[in-house]
This record gives structure tokens, C-alpha cells and sequence, in this order.
């Protein structure tokens, strides 16, 4: 059976709610003019006149217009005008009934929804720019769309709520990014999103529902096995079946979340650099989170819980734990447990005076609030961090002045953001955890002196031949190109441009941090930190040979065929000890 387009269901639902006023048109008309064109004239020259078929309609047409010529070809006898009055009443009444049957059309839900489709499809088909397609436009989709318009990236966004896809149309986004309210999981629904479109660089799935999810990830590996997917999960039993998905991603919100309470507790410098990576607003680089040293409080026991124990006891860090559904066995032995809501009471019985901190991460952003203004009552010098739910409550929990506080659809956003733009820097970010903390703070005081107080442009550039044509050709030629070569500033060489290399891929290795005399060759993957300004200066590089030339070399070679001839014969005067090639005389 053939599947049905939108096109071909709009086309359905107009004949569907037309039908009958054009066939009452159609009458209406019909009986008008045969009327007419039966309907006694004047007697001229004693005889009785008659319209033809063609008077009447052009009567008819001129009349419905409500142009009214007048009474051609000849003045009317009576009987054409009793006609003319009744055909004009039942055509009133016909035209009456037509624009109400349209005006029902227009707002009928199911045309507007496959007008929409087809517009939509229209839009995916016609984008010749790299797009991502991002399905589920809650808290997390809505952060993560308005971090690809900060880059300037395009999304394709679907989602099954049509107040979320209305909200896009008051978006102030510096890109297009058309939406569509329908189920994602429908595999008509990816493939007029784009899921097969040759400019789509990834899917990322962000729906609330973990079967919605899986069935999106399984959809688009049928749909286009090449295509890359990022899919959130919070479920172990989706995780496992995602991740035996070829080319999936799974992120999970838990995980990240635990992940930066630790770098935040036992790594600040870590910390605090990958927050100047993904921008978070009041962070200045090299000025770390003071965070005392001590056993930690956490509240809430849950999935976010289990993680962010795991991480903290794998690093000697001890954790209490405060939670009414708490299981001991589950928990350790040893570890500290309150099986209680985290109040006051339950605070003092867990050692609030002599911990170092609190970590408040159930999933109601009302009892981890409630936490804070205990834990300030009780032990003001203890460090808070407390979890964030909804992005809706953002000013409640601005107010209650927290020391850290982790947005769990922000989070999720970044670190999707940071895959999207350049899996090198989230490698870079786990490659620094397993080094000492030394070699983190170099790190940052080399892009310190790079990008001084600007906010970083975090980019990336593929030495191929679309992206840095003069760079394969010098390669090419036999040239070789360092690394601190190209960083140079054209226009006042030699010094460096206001940038770093974070890291270089080649063929499949990643290359953390490489040194200034690091050979590039052609096809390496290179992951820059700059001020803005910096990625047009090396575009430029990466495009013109001349430019290139200059900034590896220091010689600036003639352009044009006049000025290359001069001094081709310069060249070779100097190289000819005899003048004009002729014996020197004895």
C-alpha cells in the first residue's frame, strides 16, 4: 500500500470539506444560466430574442463579481429580471455557505497540521547549510537550541507539544530553525525533518519518554545508518540497548551531574576550567570554587544519588547520606545513613556542624530549597550544592545564594553542545582528570595569557581540502607546516595570534595539548581556543597559499605573472656570476 503524503492529505481535506459547496456552486450556476438562456427576451422586430449559453454566463460571471455591467446584450424583458432576482438570492446564499465551509477549512486542525507538515518538509528539503535535528523542545531542547544559535548552527526541532512549537516562533534566534508539532518516532516524521537530508550532521533525541527515545535512536539507524545520534537516557535498560546501537551516543543527566560535583569537591581547578569552556555566567578562569576539606553530606539516595556516591568514595572522599527510602546493604557498609527527609533534625543527626558541605539532590527542587535554608541555619560555613530541576524555578534558586548550583537540563545541554561542536573537548576535559592538577593549572595559565579576560571561542577545523585548501596544497607540494606556524599573525609576523591548539585527531588517536613544533599533515582534525576574532585570521590562512607561505616561511613571494617574471630574472641574475651570460673580457 502506498503511503500517504501531507500533500496528498491536504489535498483530501479540501475535498473532504468542499465538496458539497462547489457542487452547491456548481448548481446554483448551472440552473442560473440554463435559465437564463430559456428565459423569454424582448419582442425585436416582432420577434421574441434569447440569450445564448454564452451571454448567460458572461452575465452570470460579472454579476457574481458584483461588477453589474448592466443589461447586455439587449434590455431585459420581465421574465429574464424575475430571474435575474432569484438566481441572485440562491446565489447569495450559495457563496454564503461556500466561504463558511472555507473559513471552517482554514482552522480545521487536521489541515492546518498537514499544511504545516508540508511547509516544513519544504523548508528541511531547500537547507543547504549543516543542520541538527533535535527532537523534544522541553527544558533541555529549548537550552540546547539556544546554545547552537550562540554558534550559529542550525536545528531542525520536533516535538509533540504544539505550545513548545509555537514558542519557537518568539525565539530571537540568529539562525533558522524550523519546527513541526508531530511524533518524532514516526519514521515520516524524521524523514521530513531531514533524517536522510545529505546536510544533516547529527539527531539528538530529548523527549521525556525512554521508549519514545529508544524508538527514535532504532528509527534512525534504519532510516540512515551513517547519521550520528545523541540520545539522553536516565533508564539502565535503555542505556544497555542504546549503547549496543552502532554510532549512538547516550548521555546521561546522572552521570554528568555526578561528575561535576566531584570535579567541583576534589577537582576545582578541573572544574572551574570546563566551566569557562561552556561559558557559565560570573566564571573568570584560574579563580576556582574554595571548597573545604571533610565528609559530605548528601540528600537524596536516588539514581543522581548512587552516582554521585560512587564517584566521591572512589576518590577518599566520605559521604552521609540522608534519605527516607535509603536501603543500608545498598549503601555500604560503614557509610553513614539517615532515613529521613533532610530537615533540621535530620541534619544534626547526619553531623551538619563538622561536615564540609551538603549536597541537596532529590528531584523536587521545593524540599532541596527547603535543605538550603536548613543547612544555613544550621552550619553556615558548609559548602552547598543543590540540584535544580525545573529552568522555571531559576530565580528562586538565585535567591537562596547557593554555592554551586547544577542545573540538571543546563548541564545536559552543555555537554550535548560540547559533543555537537567538538568531541575533542570533552576528551581533552576527562584526558586532564586522569593527570595531576598541575598540568591543568598550566593549561590555564597558557589561555590566560591567550584569550586574557575575552569569553573562549572553542572551534574546529579538518585540514582537508574544502576547509584549508592552501594547507593540503603546501603539504602536497612537499612543505611542511608546524603547528606554532600557522598560529602566527599575518600581519605582524612573527608574533602568535591570541589563540591555543587544544588538540589534534589523527586518524582515529587524539593528541592532547601538542607543542608548538608539532608537524600537521593533511586530514588531522585541529580543536582551537580563541578570542572571536582569531577563527577569521586563520581562515584566511587556512584558504590563501600566499598567505600561508608568509606566515611558515617569512618570505612574502610576488602575485601576478608580471611581478612573478621580475623576479624570476632577479632570482637567476644573482645566481649568474656572469653578467648577461656573456665571458667577461681579458
Amino acid at each position: 500500500m502506498t503511503q500517504t503524503s501531507d500533500l496528498d492529505r491536504v489535498a483530501m481535506i479540501v475535498l473532504r470539506y468542499m465538496r458539497r459547496p462547489l457542487f452547491a456552486l456548481l448548481l446554483v450556476y448551472s440552473v442560473g444560466i440554463m435559465g437564463m438562456a430559456l428565459m423569454p427576451g424582448p419582442v425585436v422586430d416582432g420577434e421574441t430574442t434569447y440569450m445564448n449559453l454564452f451571454d448567460a454566463f458572461y452575465f452570470f460571471t460579472y454579476t457574481a463579481t458584483t461588477t453589474g455591467f448592466g443589461e447586455l446584450p439587449n434590455v431585459f424583458s420581465n421574465e429574464q429580471r424575475l430571474w435575474t432576482i432569484f438566481c441572485l438570492y440562491t446565489g447569495v446564499f450559495a457563496w454564503f455557505y461556500a466561504l463558511g465551509s472555507l473559513i471552517g477549512l482554514v482552522q480545521n486542525p487536521h489541515f492546518i497540521q498537514a499544511m504545516d507538515g508540508v511547509r516544513f518538509a519544504r523548508k528541511v528539503k531547500g537547507n543547504v547549510e549543516p543542520f541538527i535535528i533535535l527532537c523534544g523542545f522541553g527544558d533541555t531542547g529549548s537550552l540546547l537550541a539556544r546554545g547552537l544559535s550562540d554558534h550559529r548552527m542550525r536545528a531542525v526541532i520536533l516535538d509533540s507539544d504544539s505550545e513548545r512549537i509555537k514558542a519557537l516562533g518568539v525565539r530571537d534566534y540568529t539562525v533558522a530553525m524550523p519546527g513541526l508539532c508531530a511524533d518524532a518516532s514516526a519514521p515520516k516524521h524524521l524523514l521530513a525533518a531531514g533524517v536522510a537530508h545529505p546536510a544533516c550532521r547529527a539527531l539528538v533525541v530529548l523527549t521525556n519518554d525512554e521508549d519514545v527515545n529508544l524508538k527514535i535512536a532504532v528509527m534512525a539507524r534504519h532510516l540512515n545508518p551513517r547519521l550520528r545520534v545523541i540520545c539522553r537516557s536516565t533508564s539502565a535498560r535503555h542505556e544497555a540497548n542504546l549503547r549496543a546501537l552502532d554510532n549512538v551516543t547516550v548521555v546521561d543527566p546522572f552521570e554528568i551531574f555526578a561528575q561535576l560535583v566531584y570535579w567541583a569537591i576534589a577537582r576545582p581547578e578541573l572544574h572551574n576550567l570546563n566551566a569557562w569552556f561552556v561559558g557559565t555566567p560570573g566564571v573568570e578562569l584560574g579563580v576556582p570554587v574554595s571548597v573545604p576539606q571533610g565528609d559530605w553530606i548528601l540528600c537524596g539516595y536516588g539514581r543522581m544519588g548512587h552516582w554521585i556516591q560512587r564517584n566521591l568514595l572512589a576518590h577518599g572522599v566520605g559521604v552521609r547520606i540522608i534519605d527516607p527510602g535509603v536501603d543500608a546493604e545498598e549503601a555500604g557498609e560503614g557509610t553513614v545513613i539517615v532515613q529521613a527527609h533532610a530537615d533540621h533534625s535530620a541534619l544534626v543527626t547526619a553531623g551538619i556542624d563538622d561536615a564540609a558541605g551538603v549536597v541537596a539532590v532529590t528531584n523536587r527542587d521545593s524540599d532541596n530549597l527547603s535543605t538550603l535554608l536548613a543547612v544555613t541555619e544550621l552550619n553556615p560555613e558548609a559548602f552547598r550544592i543543590v540540584r535544580q530541576d525545573s529552568h522555571e524555578n531559576q530565580v528562586a534558586f538565585d535567591a537562596a545564594r547557593a554555592d554551586l548550583v547544577l542545573q540538571h537540563s543546563l548541564t545536559t545541554a552543555r555537554r550535548i553542545l560540547k559533543l555537537l561542536i567538538s568531541p575533542l573537548v570533552q576528551e581533552l576535559i576527562e584526558w586532564l582528570e586522569g593527570r595531576e592538577p598541575a598540568q591543568t593549572e598550566t593549561l590555564v595559565a597558557r589561555l590566560q595569557a591567550a584569550a586574557s579576560a575575552e569569553p573562549p571561542h572553542l572551534w574546529s577545523v579538518r585540514l582537508v581540502p574544502d576547509e584549508a585548501p592552501a594547507v593540503i596544497d603546501y603539504l602536497d607540494a612537499g612543505g611542511v607546516v608546524a603547528l606554532g606556524a600557522l598560529c602566527r599573525d599575518a600581519r605582524s609576523f612573527p608574533e602568535a595570534l591570541p589563540c591555543e591548539v587544544l588538540a589534534v585527531r589523527r586518524a582515529g588517536q587524539s593528541i592532547m595539548l601538542p607543542e608548538k613544533d608539532f608537524s600537521l599533515g593533511g586530514g588531522d582534525e585541529l580543536l582551537f581556543c580563541s578570542v572571536y576574532w582569531v577563527e577569521t585570521m586563520l581562515q584566511a590562512t587556512l584558504h590563501n597559499p600566499y598567505t600561508l607561505r608568509y606566515v611558515v616561511t617569512g618570505g612574502d613571494e610576488p602575485r601576478g605573472y608580471v611581478f612573478a617574471w621580475i623576479e624570476d630574472r632577479l632570482r637567476r641574475r644573482r645566481c649568474d656570476p656572469k653578467p648577461n651570460g656573456r665571458r667577461p673580457r681579458p
